[in-house]
C-alpha cells in the first residue's frame, strides 16, 4: 500500500494553490502535514482523496491515479474527514458514525448486526458510547468532531485521511487520538498545527509554505530551526534529550521569553 505524490499542481485560473508537490508516503504508519495558515494542507488532502482532480501532476494510490476511481471505491479505500462536515440536526450520534458502513452495505438492506458492532466500537474507541443516542444537535463541538472519527475508523479502510482532526479537542482528547492513529493499522495522512504533535506521533512530515513542498522526512531531522523560521515565521529551539525525549520552544522573531508547546 503506497501513496505517490507526482508533481501535483491545483490552479484556481492562473494562479497556483499548490504547486509541483512531489513525495512517496511511508505506508503503515502515520504521516503528518504541516504548515502555516493558507499553505496549500487541505488542497493537497482534498487531491489526495480524489475529490479533486489536480491541474497538472497525479496522486497514485496503490500504483492508480485516485482521481479516476469511483465514489464507491474511494470510499471503501479512504476515509476522509474534513475540517467541517455538515449533518443534519435531527440525526443521532449513532446514525451519524453509521454512516461510515455505507460503502459496505447492500443498498437494499439495512445496517446487519456486523454493522452495528463495528459502530459501537468505534464510539467506545473514542469515548463517545455515552452519547449515542443524544440527537446531533444537542453535543457539543469536540463530541461531533470525535463522533467523525468514529465514522471515519466505522469505514474500515486501508486509508484513512484527516483534516485538522484536533481542532475543538482538548489535550487529552488530542492526545488520545494520535495514540489510536498510531495504533489503528492504517496508513494515515493528517494535517495538524502543533508541531509538538507532528514530533511525538507521525512517522513522516511534509512541510507546506506557499502552496509548495518545503521539505519532507522524519519529523526529528525536519522540523529544526531554520526550516521552522522559514516555514512559520517564528524562531524555534529544539532540545533533544538523551533519554530520546524532543521538545520545541518558540519565540517571535523580535526578543520574548520561548513558549514550550510540547514534550515528546
Amino acid at each position: 500500500m503506497s501513496i505517490d505524490l507526482c508533481g501535483v499542481t491545483w490552479r484556481v485560473g492562473d494562479r497556483p494553490i499548490i504547486e509541483g508537490v512531489t513525495d512517496v508516503l511511508p505506508a503503515g504508519g502515520v504521516v503528518g502535514l504541516v504548515g502555516a495558515n493558507g499553505s496549500g494542507k487541505s488542497t493537497l488532502l482534498r487531491c489526495l482523496v480524489g475529490l479533486r482532480r489536480p491541474s497538472s501532476g497525479v496522486v497514485l494510490v496503490d500504483g492508480d491515479p485516485v482521481h479516476r476511481w469511483s465514489p464507491r471505491r474511494r470510499s471503501r479505500e479512504i476515509a476522509f474527514v474534513e475540517q467541517v462536515v455538515e449533518v443534519a440536526a435531527n440525526l443521532r450520534v449513532v446514525d451519524v458514525v453509521g454512516l461510515g458502513r455505507t460503502p459496505h452495505q447492500d443498498r437494499w438492506r439495512g445496517p446487519s448486526v456486523h454493522d452495528d458492532q463495528v459502530v459501537a466500537a468505534a464510539m467506545e474507541q473514542v469515548g463517545i458510547a455515552d452519547v449515542a443516542l443524544r440527537s446531533w444537535r444537542d453535543v457539543s463541538g469536540g463530541e461531533r468532531q470525535r463522533a467523525h472519527l468514529a465514522r471515519a475508523f466505522a469505514q474500515e479502510t486501508p486509508y484513512l485521511v484527516l483534516d485538522e482532526p484536533t481542532n475543538h479537542l482538548d489535550v487529552r482528547h488530542q492526545l488520545e487520538l494520535m495514540e489510536h492513529l498510531r495504533s489503528c493499522g492504517r496508513t494515515v495522512v493528517v494535517s495538524l498545527h502543533d508541531l509538538g504533535l507532528a514530533g511525538r506521533y507521525c512517522d513522516h512530515v511534509l512541510v507546506m509554505s506557499g502552496g509548495r513542498l518545503l521539505a519532507s522526512g522524519p519529523p526529528r531531522t525536519v522540523l529544526e530551526p531554520a526550516l521552522i523560521r522559514e516555514g512559520f515565521g517564528v524562531g524555534a529551539v529544539v532540545d533533544a534529550s538523551a533519554d530520546g525525549t524532543w521538545s520545541l520552544s518558540y519565540s517571535p522573531l523580535t526578543p520574548a521569553h520561548p513558549r514550550r508547546l510540547l514534550s515528546s
